[in-house]
């Protein structure tokens, strides 16, 4: 057999970074799984409802879609055309998330980069960061933060836990209430998620004034993902990390408009780079990250689409905040019916108060995907196993309030059934 040299090199080279990847995505897993379950059980797939992946089931706001129609007219209309948009998203949008969203918290409409969806953003935001950093993730934790630092040759192997070399993995369990404390040690980079996905816990202004004192003592940039804050029901919750002083320094924020707004299909999302969040180059200048994240951006991207702004911005105008309002009323009303069903089975639960998400331990020592199995094949509920977020999950599932009332309370009375 001819080697590979004696072709002089005739072959693409891969990046092995993808191959130090677990065998599969928690969620393409999850769907495995259930359509196994489908083929071998016809008679009971009707009955199947989901309550795994996070997506939203419920119509568009009406704003959105009256603004969206009024786009798509605009696109009609040779005089009114829209071609290439500003990378960096439409100025009406950008300003209508700064005077809003982030009203009184000192930021500014061009520090607010419009995109199709936070996923991508946290993942791409590795573009402006070089190689070496120290990199601080939670356990459980949302699988993209690790596994796009996985692609990018930030890690080394997985353990036969799942756990890489060269992440920092903070513990979150019951015991703090799965909000982790700041590490001893020095890391460069750190990940947060609130409230969280997928454990629903929210952070208080002092844990978080407790990260911000940490970034700044340690020259550390905190990713702050807070693509769940409209479900923030208590006031005295933060639901940006700007609202602790000093944040402006060390901190870029990620916020989407998929369960905000019911967007999941659609695709709309921002990232918040204050102007004052800078990092070292190779000979120690310090660099803005904003002009960094610009210049990614425009290299990489040419925008979301202008219908999809519009309809974005509409969920500002009073009529949309209305009915963005109900939407989050009912799901936060079917996270309630689930917190419940839980507790009243005499389960573990976090979650489900100020977030749609509803954290629930296994009963009788079950593994997650124990659980899961359980659940599909005895009630046809599909939950999301806790160990797919990491070691720290092994032991509790995830159950999305993404769904309509009428599943949702079919969803509680099955778990009184099968565990009550």
């Amino acid at each position: 057999m001819r080697s590979r040299a004696y072709f002089g090199r005739a072959m693409a080279l891969i990046n092995d970074n993808f191959l130090k990847l677990k065998a599969g995505y928690l969620f393409p897993e999850i769907a495995r799984r259930v359509t196994a379950f489908q083929q071998e059980n016809p008679e009971k797939a009707a009955r199947l409802i989901r309550c795994g992946i996070g997506d939203v089931t419920e119509a568009l706001p009406a704003a959105s879609i009256q603004a969206m129609h009024e786009g798509v007219d605009e696109l009609a209309n040779r005089a009114s055309f829209k071609g290439y948009g500003p990378e960096q998203g439409y100025a009406f949008l950008r300003e209508a998330i700064a005077e809003n969203a982030y009203a009184g918290l000192a930021i500014s409409a061009d520090e607010i980069f419009i995109s199709d969806g936070s996923k991508c953003d946290t993942g791409n935001i590795l573009d402006i960061f070089g190689k070496g950093n120290k990199i601080a993730i939670t356990d459980p934790v949302y699988p993209v933060y690790v596994d796009t630092n996985v692609m990018a040759g930030n890690t080394g192997d997985a353990d036969a836990f799942g756990a890489y070399e060269g992440l920092v993995y903070l513990k979150c369990d019951a015991a703090n209430g799965f909000v982790a404390p700041p590490p001893a040690e020095k890391v460069d980079l750190v990940y947060l998620c609130f409230p969280n996905n997928p454990t629903g816990a929210v952070a208080t202004r002092a844990q978080l004034e407790a990260w911000v004192a940490y970034a700044l003592a340690n020259d550390t940039v905190i990713l702050f993902d807070s693509a769940y804050e409209a479900f923030v029901q208590d006031a005295s919750v933060p639901r940006s990390i700007y609202e602790i002083e000093g944040a402006h320094r060390c901190a870029i924020e990620f916020r989407s408009f998929s369960k905000h707004g019911g967007f999941t299909g659609v695709r709309c999302a921002y990232t918040v780079i204050p102007k004052t969040v800078t990092g070292a180059a190779g000979n120690g200048e310090r660099v803005a990250l904003h002009q960094l994240w610009s210049r990614r951006h425009s290299t990489k991207f040419n925008g979301a689409s202008y219908p999809v702004q519009k309809a974005a911005a509409a969920l500002f105008s009073e009529e949309g905040k209305a009915q963005v309002a109900e939407l989050i009323k009912h799901y936060m009303g079917n996270a309630s019916l689930l917190r419940e069903a839980c507790l009243a089975a005499g389960l573990p639960v976090f979650g489900g108060v100020n977030a749609p998400y509803v954290w629930v331990g296994c009963p009788d020592g079950k593994s997650s995907w124990e659980m899961f199995d359980l659940m599909l094949h005895e009630v046809q509920v599909v939950i999301t196993p806790g160990s797919g977020f990491g070691a720290a999950g092994e032991g509790w599932f995830r159950i999305s309030a993404f769904n309509s009332r009428a599943n949702v309370e079919e969803v509680c009375r099955r778990i009184g059934t099968l565990l009550g």
